[in-house]
């Protein structure tokens, strides 16, 4: 008589595997759409190209050139449109439709979750800043040899600041009031928030106001490690500040649906 085999035991992969794969769906779904690719590409693309060939808007560059001045905003930009508008509009939708839920439910829980959403994120503002950068050498950007690395930690500090403000109203608003205020605030920011023109260019009170607002933050850090190699401690200071809020109330107030 023979014996009957084993029976199967179903195992969930790793969990570096699983929060991996959910980081590469994320990448997947922003890249192929079309528009948050408009958001998180084209737009800053266009933004670049307009401010530097263009003399419509003037502003004084401090003896820098338009590419070398107009370059590390727009880099934040990007960064700020991925991590906070792009991110805002997916999760909120995928509460509305139960994904979070479910997804929470799984063996990637909801860490798992979160984490992969980061790394997603992180995986797209890899490919930004590899074709604005690409756009920016051939208009004669000349960014300070040092300043990458530099650049690199104000990247994160302005991820984790906007993705938390993106979890948060992602995790309390409905999803269509999400779509409307991300973008609206996204338009706001980019204009007067002090993130692709310096919070000093701005006018009266509202220089001052852009200094402590994460956009004008990360647009000096950025243009601090990229055209002198340095992050204003300050900027660095607002961030983790806002951060630390952001996070909180994300937090406290999140709703899986």
């Amino acid at each position: 008589m023979t014996a009957a085999p084993p029976p199967v035991v179903q195992t969930s992969a790793p969990a570096l595997r699983r929060v991996l794969a959910q980081a590469g769906f994320e990448t997947k779904m922003i890249l192929r759409n079309g528009e948050q690719l408009l958001i998180t590409l084209i737009l800053p693309v266009f933004v670049l190209v307009g401010l530097t060939r263009s003399s419509v808007i003037e502003i004084g560059t401090a003896g820098a050139t338009r590419i070398d001045f107009f370059a590390p905003g727009v880099i934040a930009l990007a960064v700020m449109s991925t991590s906070f508008t792009s991110q805002a509009i997916a999760t909120a939708f995928d509460r509305r439709n139960g994904v979070l839920r479910l997804l929470a439910t799984t063996p990637l829980g909801r860490g798992g979750l979160l984490a992969g959403k980061v790394l997603g994120v992180l995986a797209v503002e890899v490919v930004q800043v590899v074709v604005i950068g690409a756009v920016a050498l051939g208009l004669g950007w000349h960014p300070v040899a040092t300043g990458a690395a530099v650049a690199v930690v104000g990247i994160l500090l302005g991820t984790a600041a906007f993705t938390a403000l993106a979890l948060l109203l992602a995790g309390t608003l409905r999803a269509e009031g999400v779509l409307a205020l991300a973008n609206l605030v996204l338009v706001l920011l980019a204009v007067a928030g002090g993130i692709v023109v310096p919070a000093s260019r701005l006018p009266g009170a509202l220089a001052h106001l852009a200094l402590l607002l994460p956009s004008g933050a990360l647009g000096e850090c950025l243009r601090g490690a990229l055209m002198h190699g340095t992050l204003p401690i300050a900027s660095v200071i607002v961030l983790v500040a806002w951060t630390a809020a952001f996070a909180w109330g994300a937090g406290r107030l999140f709703r899986w649906l």
